[in-house]
């Protein structure tokens, strides 16, 4: 496989991944209840972001001469919909909402991780998403602080 094909195919997985942080957030801001409008206004800051970084993405892919995806990950659907029953289940709280994004985050920086294993990756496409990582890494960490400060 081409550096550009191989950049290709990583950055398309990472645009995937980017895609099911978009529509899990908006899931989660939709799912919160009107009192927690913080919650609400984190999450769309979160989907923002992701959006952000779905633009430098595909515009690397289009850089590399190859087509962007546009769909979600497999297992993003399948987490959809384990979301949707744990929120039938436990309710739509607070913590509940953040634990299942602290999920969503997990999964995100192991995307990140296993694209920078990749060892034929440009300069360029390594450095957009070193910085990526490092940004998601921070929003991980302050869901994990929120979750980590509601009550059981």
């Amino acid at each position: 496989m081409k550096q550009n094909e191989k950049n290709a195919a990583v950055l398309n997985d990472l645009i995937e991944i980017n895609n099911d942080r978009v529509t899990g957030y908006e899931k989660a801001a939709k799912e919160t209840a009107q009192e927690d409008a913080d919650l609400r206004s984190v999450f769309m800051e979160m989907a923002d972001e992701s959006r952000t970084y779905l633009g430098e993405l595909k515009t690397l892919v289009q850089n590399a001469g190859e087509v962007p995806a546009t769909d979600t990950t497999k297992r993003g659907k399948i987490y959809r919909i384990w979301m949707d029953l744990k929120s039938a289940i436990t309710g739509h709280n607070r913590k509940a909402i953040l634990a299942s994004c602290e999920f969503g985050e997990d999964a995100a920086q192991r995307a990140y991780n296993a694209a920078l294993e990749e060892n034929e990756l440009s300069a360029d496409v390594r450095s957009v998403i070193t910085e990526q990582r490092s940004c998601l890494k921070r929003s991980h960490d302050k869901i994990k602080r929120m979750r980590d400060t509601q009550p059981a």
